[in-house]
């Protein structure tokens, strides 16, 4: 929900319906993991842009448990993540909606372990909050922050940050993320979630720079539910590819970094910095 509400609006809007929510969190060691969520209260934790692969853990067991009690489910992940539950369901539930993000590519956690390591090392302490997107300098030129436990506080815009440049330079990303069988308009989700990068080309009337959800419906169950919420959001209909011309990652997979199977042999072996310098020394496009 990084780039507008809508994921909390629809959220909210299941829950009054008496749906569990999955979604991905922070554990209280910093790995992304799948869980659930059964208040509204407890949505907090699965907002904000995490960059790095979830832990769907027994996720696609415990939603199937709750689909078959007849209980509704709104599962939120990743295309490949949205395709596996599918594919693990072995059959379509009415109680079902399911909502996937418009995805640059997911990084390797180990790579996130050894960030988050040499930020500790150089604060003292240990990290008690992320944030992936603050918009202390607007939505274009967003920060990733850390807090740490001795009340000191690490915050660099994205085209700075070690760990944001290794994310947008392909270097750390899962091999299968160069090769996406799910970068298509043709969804397994009800409905895909983005931030509308080129809104100030199509739409600079509502140029903000705090974040515009794009918000693609795909299926009957996602307008069912799109049509149930839209009074409680300002929105205007765009040619999706017009959209997508500016969103490439929607349709498009990355491409692998000629760097990155040297940035792995050598990630245990140098300090974080000086292997992001080494492998992203020039700049992000």
């Amino acid at each position: 929900s990084s780039s507008g509400g809508i994921f909390t609006l629809v959220a909210e809007h299941v829950i009054d319906n008496n749906s569990v929510v999955f979604g991905a969190s922070f554990d209280k060691g910093f790995t992304v993991v799948h869980s659930y969520v059964e208040s509204k209260e407890d949505l907090e934790k699965f907002r904000g842009s995490k960059y790095v692969q979830s832990k769907i853990g027994d996720a696609y067991k415990q939603a199937e448990l709750f689909l078959r009690e007849g209980k509704q489910v709104l599962f939120s992940g990743t295309p490949c993540q949205v395709a596996g539950l599918k594919s693990f369901l072995q059959r379509e539930y009415d109680n079902l909606l399911c909502i996937d993000v418009v995805c640059h590519g997911v990084p390797s956690p180990k790579v996130w372990e050894r960030y988050i390591s040499y930020h500790e090392n150089r604060a003292g302490a240990s990290v008690k909050r992320i944030a992936f997107r603050r918009k202390d300098n607007g939505w274009k030129r967003y920060s990733i922050s850390l807090s740490f436990n001795n009340d000191t506080e690490y915050i660099e815009t994205f085209d700075g940050d070690l760990y944001m440049r290794a994310f947008l330079k392909n270097v750390c990303l899962r091999p299968s993320c160069y090769a996406c069988n799910f970068k298509t308009l043709h969804r397994q989700s009800d409905i895909t979630l983005a931030d509308f990068w080129g809104i100030q080309n199509l739409l600079p009337e509502i140029d903000d720079d705090k974040g515009t959800s794009l918000v693609f419906i795909n299926s009957a169950r996602g307008e069912s539910v799109f049509e149930q919420i839209k009074d409680k959001i300002f929105y205007k209909e765009v040619d999706i590819n017009e959209a997508v011309a500016y969103n490439l990652a929607a349709i498009e997979s990355v491409e692998k970094n000629p760097k990155r199977d040297k940035f792995f042999e050598e990630l245990d072996q140098l300090p974080f910095d000086e292997l992001v310098k080494k492998y992203c020394s020039d700049g992000i496009s």
